[in-house]
């Protein structure tokens, strides 16, 4: 996992969010993505991780998308930058 991975894990997640609605101006790696931060909804944290899936070539379970609420900005950015990672080493 490189930083480079990570910004533009991040920077597709507030982009994915500005065009779902969502403010972004407070988010950081420390907000969560349900009801106690970014308060997305279990419809738009499951349309969020299509397209995660769809630009990165990543998979979540559907018991892993509830998750999602519980996760902060950072930990889904690892989450989907560790799979990504592991998908390219698989492929090779």
């Amino acid at each position: 996992m490189n930083d480079t991975t990570n910004q533009e894990v991040r920077q597709f997640l507030l982009d994915s969010l500005t065009e779902m609605n969502y403010s972004v101006e407070d988010i950081d790696d420390d907000t969560a993505l349900g009801p106690a931060g970014a308060d997305l909804e279990s419809l738009s944290l499951a349309e969020l991780a299509v397209r995660v899936e769809d630009r990165f070539g990543v998979r979540f379970d559907d018991d892993e998308a509830e998750k999602l609420a519980g996760m902060t900005v950072g930990e889904f950015i690892a989450a989907v930058a560790e799979r990504r990672s592991a998908a390219a080493t698989a492929g090779s």
